[in-house]
């Protein structure tokens, strides 16, 4: 039996490229459904009642939701490159990080990127600086966070290269440079030469437009 996959998502969220991505080093065959925010699919609420959110993998007609769940429910179905460590405790620590940088990481950077007004920008920003100073400093004498290949935490954090010196550019808050962040940047530079991520790259332009109408309209 030929394995069915369909992936709901949009085309700029980095979230569907976790997924995608993850399809790709398994060498799965999947049809992407881009789905209009603004005027969800029957098909998108009927798969993930709950959260109404994207991405959604359906695999045989079964719905899985939440992009993290979804890589892992790839590396463990599909048969290809792991993407998860293989020995269980290096498996934990990597679950660990992609929590962290798809939490608390996440949370404070969005925060800091989009914040308004010099004392608010001032703490929120110290926030942001503290969960990336964590982030640099678990990517020293490192290539990628797992090693010298890309892997499941990597991909918690495309967010990072993806989307945060375009919302910079956007908003004219600037978070990270070279300077403060080295390993970091280091780790970017490195993320974004990848074919897999080459492949997957959003387009820059179209997203650079969305977020400028995005910081004008707070």
């Amino acid at each position: 039996m030929v394995d069915q996959v369909k992936l709901l998502g949009v085309s700029g969220s980095s979230y569907s490229r976790r997924v995608e991505w993850a399809l790709k080093v398994k060498g799965v065959k999947y049809e992407f459904i881009e789905e209009d925010l603004q005027n969800k699919s029957s098909l998108l609420l009927e798969s993930n009642h709950v959260l109404k959110k994207i991405p959604v993998l359906i695999h045989n007609g079964k719905p899985i939701c939440e992009s993290i769940v979804i890589v892992e429910y790839i590396d463990e179905t599909f048969e290809g490159p792991s993407i998860l460590p293989k020995d269980p405790y290096d498996r934990a620590i990597a679950r660990f990080w992609a929590k962290f940088l798809d939490g608390k990481c996440l949370e404070a950077v969005g925060k800091a990127l989009w914040c308004k007004g010099e004392e608010q920008e001032k703490n929120i920003q110290e926030e942001a600086y503290e969960m990336l100073k964590i982030v640099d400093n678990e990517l020293k004498d490192k290539k990628f966070f797992s090693g010298d290949k890309i892997g499941f935490v990597d991909v918690a954090a495309n967010y990072i290269p993806f989307w945060v010196e375009i919302v910079e550019e956007a908003t004219g808050n600037v978070l990270i440079t070279s300077e403060k962040f080295p390993n970091l940047c280091a780790w970017i530079d490195e993320y974004l030469k990848c074919s897999e991520v080459q492949e997957n790259l959003p387009d820059r332009d179209m997203m650079l437009s969305f977020f400028k109408a995005k910081a004008l309209a707070k």
